[in-house]
C-alpha cells in the first residue's frame, strides 16, 4: 500500500496545479480552432500540443531546463536559426510579380506597419513595459509569426509564448478582424474601384528584385539581413528556373520540418508559470490593437494616394488592408470582401497580393530597426 501511495505522489496527477489545468484548456482551444475552424492549423496544432507538454508535471518537457524541447529551443530558437529558415521557405513560395507590376503598392505594405509603431508606443508609454518588451509586443502588428519570434527571442525571451500565440492567433483571425475595418473605412464607391490590368513583369526584373532588395535592405538595416537575406535567397531559388530540386526542398519538406519544430517548441514555452500572467492579457489586447492599426494604415494611405491620381488610375483602397504580411490570407480576405460587396464585379486578388508580399518585407525591416535601436 505504501508503494502505491508513493507512486501516486510521484505521478503527474498528484502534482497538477490549477495553472496546469488552465493551460490544458488554452491548448485545447488552440487545437479546436485549428481543427474545426481551420485557423492556421499548421502552427496552432503544434503550439497547442507543445503547451500541453510544457504543463505535464514532472515530465520536464518544457522549452526551459534540460528536457528534449529545451535542446531544440537552445539550438533552433535561442540561436535565431529557425525563423530565418522559415523565411527561406516563404521566399520560395512567394511571387513578387504583383508587387513589381504595381510598385506603388509597396507604399501600402509600408503603411500597414503602422500597428507595430502604435502598439509599441502604447506598451511603453501607457502600460509600463520596457522598451525591449514594447518592441516585441509591437511587432505583432506585422502579422508575421516568424518575425515576431525572431525579434522577441532577442529582446524579451520571457514573453515569447504570449507574443507567438498572439501573433499566430491574430493571423488566423484575419477573416474575422479585417472585414469590419474595411467596411468602416471605405465607401461603397471606393470598394467598387476596378483597377486596370497590371503591366507584365520581365524575367530580368524577377531575377534582379531579390538580389537588389536583399542587398539594399541589408545594407540599410544590417540587423534585418537574417530575415530579408533568407527571404530573397528563397525567392531567387524560385525565380532562377535552374534550381528545381532546391525549390521543391525549401518550399516543401524543409519548411514543413522547421514549422513543426518551431511550433511545438514555442508552445513548450507556455508553462503556466510563464503564460498565466497579467502581462499576457495585456499582450493579447495590444496585439489586437496593433493588428487593427496595421489594417487601417494601409487603407488610409491608399485613400490618400487616390487624392493625387486621376480617374481610371485610382487604387481600390481595400487592397491596403492586405499590407499586413499574413500571406496570402489577407489578400484572399480582401478579394472575398470586395467581391461580395460588388456582387462579383470587382475581384482584386492580384492587386491585393502586391501590398501583401510587401508587408513581409516591411515587417522584417521593422524588426531590424528595433534590433538596431535596442540591442
Amino acid at each position: 500500500m505504501d508503494i502505491l501511495i508513493q507512486l501516486f505522489e510521484q505521478s503527474g496527477v498528484a502534482n497538477l496545479s490549477i495553472g496546469n489545468l488552465v493551460m490544458f484548456v488554452v491548448a485545447g482551444i488552440l487545437i479546436y480552432l485549428a481543427v474545426t475552424k481551420n485557423y492556421e492549423p499548421l502552427l496552432l496544432i503544434p503550439i497547442g500540443f507543445g503547451a500541453i507538454l510544457a504543463n505535464l508535471p514532472l515530465a520536464d518537457m518544457g522549452s526551459y531546463g534540460d528536457g528534449i524541447m529545451a535542446v531544440i529551443y537552445d539550438a533552433g530558437i535561442r540561436t535565431e536559426l529557425l525563423p530565418p529558415l522559415i523565411f527561406l521557405g516563404v521566399g520560395v513560395l512567394t511571387d513578387f510579380r504583383p508587387l513589381l507590376a504595381r510598385p506603388l503598392t509597396f507604399l501600402l505594405g509600408a503603411a500597414a506597419q503602422l500597428g507595430i509603431v502604435a502598439a509599441a508606443l502604447g506598451a511603453f508609454y501607457l502600460l509600463g513595459f520596457t522598451a525591449r518588451e514594447a518592441a516585441a509586443i509591437g511587432i505583432i502588428g506585422g502579422a508575421d509569426g516568424p518575425t515576431s519570434i525572431f525579434l522577441t527571442i532577442q529582446l524579451a525571451p520571457h514573453l515569447l509564448g504570449a507574443v507567438a500565440v498572439a501573433a499566430y492567433s491574430y493571423m488566423s483571425l484575419v477573416p474575422i478582424i479585417q472585414p469590419p475595418i474595411l467596411r468602416l473605412l471605405t465607401t461603397k464607391k471606393e470598394r467598387g474601384i476596378d483597377m486596370p490590368q497590371a503591366l507584365p513583369v520581365s524575367k530580368t526584373a524577377v531575377i534582379l528584385f531579390p538580389l537588389l532588395t536583399g542587398l539594399i535592405a541589408s545594407l540599410a538595416v544590417p540587423s534585418s539581413a537574417p530575415l530579408i537575406g533568407m527571404l530573397m535567397f528563397g525567392n531567387l531559388i524560385r525565380e532562377s528556373g535552374v534550381t528545381e530540386r532546391l525549390r521543391k526542398t525549401a518550399g516543401g519538406a524543409m519548411i514543413d520540418i522547421v514549422t513543426i519544430l518551431l511550433g511545438i517548441v514555442v508552445g513548450a514555452t507556455m508553462g503556466a508559470e510563464n503564460f498565466l500572467t497579467y502581462q499576457t492579457v495585456l499582450i493579447l489586447i495590444l496585439g489586437a490593437v496593433a493588428f487593427a492599426f496595421s489594417t487601417a494604415g494601409g487603407i488610409i494611405l491608399a485613400k490618400i494616394i487616390n487624392l493625387f491620381l486621376g480617374e481610371g488610375k485610382k487604387i481600390n483602397p481595400c487592397i491596403g488592408a492586405a499590407g499586413v504580411s499574413a500571406v496570402p490570407m489577407s489578400a484572399r480576405v480582401v478579394q472575398q470582401f470586395v467581391s461580395q460587396e460588388t456582387g462579383g464585379r470587382v475581384n482584386p486578388i492580384m492587386p491585393a497580393m502586391g501590398p501583401n508580399v510587401a508587408g513581409v518585407i516591411g515587417s522584417a525591416v521593422a524588426a531590424g530597426v528595433f534590433l538596431s535601436m535596442l540591442l
